[in-house]
């Protein structure tokens, strides 16, 4: 049987933002884990526009070019990893919006959290993406990398590298989904 693909999906797409670093170190991390076939989705290059298709997702009678292309994409994947920053205590609105052009491509998928930011570690903005995952039938694990003061973890080119315990929670991570993706086969298939 081939390996699950993972898509590690950027969350941001706000110009200058910093949070590509972050799903990059990411995807690297997914690389090494090797339970996996890994793409990176950058949301700044899917070109979705404010949702603009006249049906409902769970109809899956899509109409525009840019959300068949972005139905393939999801549709491909076998388990996500969402990595994203805090704007106002909750979520980015262009990734609630790429999420909410969709319906039966999430479902039945592990998903897998890394949230960023000051402080909280986006751990704020986790907390209200959990319920819009779980009202999609895909399955959070509980096991996450929440990065503090993520910008500590940046250099001067831009390259983020995380440190012992981000690793730790990373691999924890995907041990998880590594291990649910493979009971929730099953179901899809």
């Amino acid at each position: 049987m081939p390996r699950p693909v993972l898509q590690v999906i950027a969350g941001s797409t706000r110009p200058g933002r910093k949070g590509i670093a972050v799903a990059r170190w990411v995807a690297a991390q997914a690389e090494a884990h090797g339970g996996f076939d890994v793409e990176l989705v950058d949301l700044a290059d899917a070109g979705l526009p404010v949702l603009d298709e006249p049906n409902h997702p769970r109809l899956g009678q899509y109409t525009k070019d840019h959300t068949r292309a972005w139905s393939a994409t999801v549709s491909r994947a076998d388990a996500f990893v969402f990595v994203f920053p805090e704007y106002n205590h909750s979520m980015p609105g262009g990734l609630k919006n790429a999420i909410d052009f969709l319906f039966h491509e999430w479902a039945d998928k592990a998903a897998g959290l890394v949230s960023y930011g000051g402080v909280s570690a986006g751990t704020r903005s986790a907390a209200a993406l959990k319920p819009v995952l779980g009202a999609l039938r895909m399955v959070p694990v509980v096991e996450a990398a929440t990065i503090p003061f993520f910008q500590q973890f940046i250099d001067d080119d831009g390259v983020f590298t995380g440190n012992a315990e981000l690793e730790a929670g990373a691999t924890a991570m995907l041990d998880e989904i590594a291990r649910l993706t493979a009971k929730l086969r099953g179901p899809r298939d």
